[in-house]
């Protein structure tokens, strides 16, 4: 096929890269050029503007850090909806708010254009590796259509519904769940730490109590306090932005959650003591630092 990608960041780049490697026709866009040349001497073209990767494609991707960022490539002249053709798609594999992908999802048919939400689980390793799970929603018949492009960026695709907004919200849901799991590790490191006990060690029974990969790797993330790993990790601040958001959207369905707005505030703490360029985990830091232990950073 041929594809657009606006966005290439430390998730993007991986996903465009693998799309390359299987073979399609890729036109890339990302508002740092070196980035977008990087993909280039992989048989990318690099377009000058959002609007020009998304022109004379059947699809145009997107992968941008929030609503905002997503809204900057989009709307406007040069923006994606601009240059895409009747019988092109938008997929966004943005992790966004629930009202703005709903938005998205009306602006799109407005313009008779196709929208597609399709985000994605998985560190930048996982992007690389074609080692993502994706979650898609919209029509049917444009998502079944695209299933081999998600296939080729990721291990498993969940088709969640004929809605977009679906996505997004089962995307901020799953990432509130690893938030929980960062959470609930940070308290049990710190109190085993606090006893003198090892809590290296606990993080081998808990490995083999729940046999999970992302505990595994989380968990010795935490315990070895491999917070700062430039290009590997998840930031700090989109951690908050995605627990505000499914904060956000607890609240229009009149669903409490109080574990999320706890840990809502410890990622504000973390942003107010110079947080903000680690990686999420560090969450752990702002748990230590309530139990008295010192920073090792």
């Amino acid at each position: 096929m041929k594809l657009g990608f606006v966005g290439l960041g430390k998730m993007g780049a991986g996903m465009a890269g693998n799309l390359l490697k299987a073979g399609h026709e890729v036109k890339v866009y990302n508002r740092t050029r070196e980035k977008a040349s990087a993909l280039e001497k992989h048989g990318a073209e690099v377009a000058d503007s959002p609007a020009a990767a998304a022109r004379n494609v059947d699809a145009v991707f997107t992968m941008l850090a929030d609503d905002q960022a997503l809204g900057q490539v989009v709307y406007g002249e040069n923006g994606i909806l601009a240059g895409l053709g009747a019988s092109a798609c938008h997929i966004s594999s943005s992790t966004i708010g629930v009202a703005f992908s709903r938005k998205l999802a009306e602006q799109h048919a407005e313009a008779g254009k196709d929208y597609i939400s399709a985000p994605v689980f998985g560190r930048p390793d996982a992007a690389e590796n074609k080692r993502l799970i994706v979650v898609a929603a919209g029509d049917p018949k444009s998502v079944e259509r695209f299933t081999p492009l998600f296939d080729a960026m990721g291990r498993r695709t969940f088709v969640i519904g004929g809605e977009p907004w679906h996505a997004n919200a089962l995307k901020l849901s799953g990432n509130f769940m690893i938030a929980s799991m960062l959470e609930t590790f940070s308290e049990a490191f710190t109190t085993l730490r606090k006893a003198g006990i090892d809590h290296k060690r606990f993080l081998e029974v808990i490995i083999e109590l729940f046999g999970s990969p992302v505990y595994q790797n989380y968990g010795t993330v935490i315990a070895e306090q491999r917070f700062n790993t430039p290009g590997q990790g998840f930031g700090l601040k989109l951690g908050l932005k995605d627990v505000r958001l499914v904060c956000e959207f607890a609240e229009s369905v009149e669903a409490p959650m109080p574990v999320a707005t706890l840990i809502r505030n410890h990622f504000v703490s973390a942003m107010a003591n110079g947080q903000e360029a680690l990686d999420w985990s560090s969450l752990e830091l702002v748990v230590a630092r309530a139990a008295g232990l010192s920073d090792k950073r």
